[in-house]
């Protein structure tokens, strides 16, 4: 009987246990591609999510909206870089619209419980894939989109050519990033002493530099061209040529939906493999008569690779009409014709000496 009492005084008090959780945990910025606040909740992290999606007729987008060439939203509200492009080529692919997308600005700490928590469909955000976030985490990654490495930047002027230069040297660090973790390891081994400052909002930390009140500051080394081109004086910096760690950097979803995780998966090789073949934006359509099988399968001209993903046979050339490949993604956010030039790299194709590599469509 006192067993029965117990469990029924569980289960009366349980609703409201949830709904006290859920309160506390929607605090990311919302932001629409429309430029109006989204008001609709994504439904929390369930085994049907393509379903709610389709429902509801749009993909809610975790970014950082901070980051230039990544995500970041311009001073008329629209958001840019290779993040937002995924996003949007997610979008074209379930729905044959690159806005159908809400994006919600989240920072280094909100962005996985709003994964979790189904408060957005896909993180986009810059982050690292690590062993930890795979598993008790709980995130299933796509395929990494940049290949990143951790660095540190230094006012010229400081006389720092080093990590070991940096001795008793206040660092500014985010927290809540495998970037402070790396800083520790890095420091630690090589028995350096040093005064991490830390903040959990990137603005704080890169403001905190600005002001000269730590001697260096550290991120993925993108991050660091990306934010460096908004400092007051941009060319007063420099960052230091030592690489402290590996940072792949990847959208990912909650675990426990491997249909929607394999839909967001070949998104992204959708993006390799159309670099891969020659199919750009620009030519896609000519590539609609060609007698290539490779082709016609990647196109859905011939078979019904679409329907195993819950997607339209066509959903890569969907992609390409609208985002483009990888390349043009890249040029346009990242490449020599944006303030950031930065040079591809590891993010080059397999077959021109970089990491980028996508498994067959057949």
């Amino acid at each position: 009987m006192k067993f029965m009492r117990k469990s029924a005084l569980i289960l009366a008090i349980a609703p409201l246990v949830f709904a006290i959780a859920a309160c506390g945990e929607n605090s990311g910025q919302t932001v629409s591609t429309s430029g109006t606040p989204g008001n609709t909740p994504a439904a929390p992290a369930t085994r049907n999510r393509w379903d709610s999606i389709k429902s509801r007729g749009q993909v809610t987008c975790g970014v950082s909206g901070e980051v230039p060439g990544f995500s970041f939203v311009g001073t008329d509200g629209k958001y840019s870089g290779i993040d937002v492009d995924v996003c949007r080529a997610i979008a074209a692919a379930l729905f044959d619209n690159p806005d159908a997308v809400e994006f919600r600005n989240l920072n280094s700490k909100e962005r996985f419980t709003a994964l979790q928590t189904g408060e957005v469909d896909v993180l986009s955000r810059n982050t690292t894939w690590t062993l930890s976030r795979d598993t008790s985490v709980g995130l299933e990654f796509a395929p990494v989109v940049f290949y990143d490495g951790q660095a540190i930047m230094v006012r010229k002027n400081s006389g720092i050519k080093s990590l070991a230069d940096l001795k008793n040297k206040a660092i500014c660090v985010q927290t809540g990033t495998t970037t402070e973790q790396n800083l520790a390891d890095q420091m630690r081994k090589r028995g350096i002493t040093y005064k991490p400052l830390v903040s959990e909002d990137v603005n704080v930390t890169f403001a905190t530099y600005t002001t000269g009140r730590c001697d260096g500051i550290t991120a993925d080394r993108s991050a660091l061209v990306s934010r460096g081109t908004i400092l007051p004086k941009p060319e007063d910096n420099v960052i230091l040529d030592e690489v402290i760690s590996s940072e792949p950097l990847a959208p990912a979803v909650a675990k426990g939906d491997a249909k929607w995780g394999d839909a967001v998966k070949w998104v992204v090789y959708s993006l390799v493999k159309a670099e891969e073949l020659g199919i750009t934006s620009q030519n896609v359509g000519q590539f609609a008569a060609s007698k290539d099988p490779d082709i016609k399968r990647f196109l859905g001209t011939e078979g019904n690779l679409g329907e195993g993903l819950g997607l339209t046979n066509d959903f890569a050339a969907r992609i390409i009409k609208h985002v483009g490949n990888y390349a043009e993604i890249y040029d346009r956010n990242l490449g020599p014709k944006t303030k950031l030039n930065l040079a591809r790299g590891q993010n080059q194709l397999w077959s021109k000496g970089g990491l980028l590599y996508s498994p067959p469509f057949r």
